[in-house]
C-alpha cells in the first residue's frame, strides 16, 4: 500500500499491523532486560539466543553493561515477523462521554441537586499519591482542572496508605457516592490482591449496589478493574474529567435502574427546559463538538414528530 503521491513512503495496512522502527512495516522492536551473570561474551549470547526464543530476527546487540557485581544489561533491537489485523480488535472501555467542568457542574445542580461526595486515595501500604493528586487537587493534570475545583462535587483527597477497612468505614459514614482508589505499587501483583479485598469488604457491607468504585494508576486497566470488581479502570493518561463524566453518567444511569428516575443524559431522552440548558452550556464551552451533535440530533428527532403531528391533525381536520 504505497503513498497516492507516490512519496515512496508507505501507508499503515491495518489488517496486517506491526512495530514501525526505520521503514514502515519492518516490525523494529527495542527491549530491554538484566540477566542475572556478569557481563560477558558468553552472556551477550544468552541474550541474543533469549531474544531468538522470543521469535525475533535481525537481532542487534546495542549496548551490554555491568549493573552491579553479578548482573548484566543488554538494549536489544530485533524484527517481530508477526502481524495483528487492527480492524478486527474490540476493547472493553469505559462506557462515559467526555464532557466539561462547567457542563458537569450544571447537570448535577440540575438533574441531582446536591454535590456528589467522592473519596480518593491510595489503598493499603501504597504511598503513591502523584496519581490520585493529579484526579482530585484543583490545579488537576495537563490543563484539566482536579475534581476539587467542581462546584458541585464534594472531592476530598485522603491521601496515602488509606487500609480498606478504614476507606469502607468513612464511605459509611460520609455517605458518599463514589470511591477512587489509586494504586501505583504493583510488585508480585499487589495491587490486584488490595483491589480485590476491598471490593470483597465493599460487598459485605452492602455497598456495590450504590456507591461507584473507580480504580486507577499505571497498571490498571478497565478489564482488570471489572476482574476485581470494580466499576470502571484508568490508566495513565486519564485526565479529572474523564472520570468526572463516568462518576455523573454511572451516577444517573444507577439512580435510574433503582430509583425508576429517568436518565437526562440519555441520547433518546425528551428534550426538556433543564436539558436546553445544558446543551446551551455545552455549546458555549471549547469542548462542546460533541455535545452540539447530540442537541441537532435532539431537535431532529422531535422536530420531525412535532411535524407529523401538525400533519395528523390536518389530515383530522380535513376528513371532518
Amino acid at each position: 500500500m504505497t503513498d497516492p503521491k507516490n512519496t515512496g513512503a508507505k501507508k499503515v495496512d491495518l489488517k496486517k499491523l506491526k512495530p514501525y522502527g526505520d521503514i514502515m512495516g519492518d516490525g523494529t522492536l527495542q527491549i530491554c532486560f538484566t540477566l542475572p551473570v556478569e557481563a560477558s561474551a558468553e552472556a551477550r549470547e544468552a541474550a541474543v539466543q533469549l531474544t531468538e526464543k522470543m521469535g525475533l530476527d535481525q537481532i542487534k546487540v546495542a549496548t551490554m553493561e555491568s549493573v552491579g557485581k553479578g548482573f548484566s544489561m543488554f538494549v536489544i533491537y530485533g524484527n517481530l515477523p508477526h502481524t495483528v489485523d487492527f480492524t478486527k480488535i474490540e476493547v472493553i472501555k469505559v462506557d462515559a462521554e467526555k464532557r466539561g467542568r462547567d457542563e458537569l457542574d450544571e447537570v448535577i445542580k440540575t438533574h441531582i441537586g446536591r454535590k456528589l461526595v467522592v473519596l480518593g486515595a491510595c489503598t493499603g501500604y501504597d504511598a503513591h499519591t502523584v496519581g490520585i493528586d493529579a484526579i482530585m487537587n484543583m490545579k488537576g493534570f495537563a490543563g484539566d482542572y482536579g475534581l476539587e475545583r467542581y462546584q458541585w462535587l464534594d472531592a476530598r483527597n485522603l491521601g496515602a496508605q488509606v487500609l480498606n477497612e478504614e476507606l469502607i468505614k468513612l464511605a459509611i459514614s460520609e455517605k458518599a457516592d463514589a470511591i477512587l482508589v489509586s494504586k501505583v505499587v504493583t510488585q508480585h501483583n499487589i495491587h490486584i490482591r488490595d483491589l480485590k479485598d476491598l471490593m470483597s469488604r465493599a460487598a459485605k457491607a452492602g455497598l456495590t449496589e450504590r456507591l461507584i468504585f473507580v480504580a486507577g494508576g499505571p497498571r490498571v486497566t478497565h478489564p482488570l478493574a471489572l476482574e476485581c470488581g470494580f466499576d470502571a479502570g484508568f490508566g495513565v493518561g486519564t485526565k479529572p474529567s474523564d472520570v468526572a463524566s463516568y462518576i455523573v453518567e454511572e451516577f444517573l444511569r444507577r439512580r435510574e435502574r433503582y430509583d425508576g428516575i429517568p436518565n437526562p443524559l440519555k441520547v433518546d431522552a425528551a428534550p426538556t427546559e433543564a436539558r436546553t440548558k445544558i446543551s446551551k452550556a455545552a455549546l458555549k464551552s471549547k469542548k462542546g463538538n460533541a455535545r452540539k451533535k447530540l442537541t441537532r440530533k435532539i431537535e431532529v428527532k422531535f422536530g420531525k414528530a412535532k411535524k407529523k403531528s401538525k400533519k395528523t391533525s390536518q389530515g383530522r381536520k380535513a376528513k371532518k
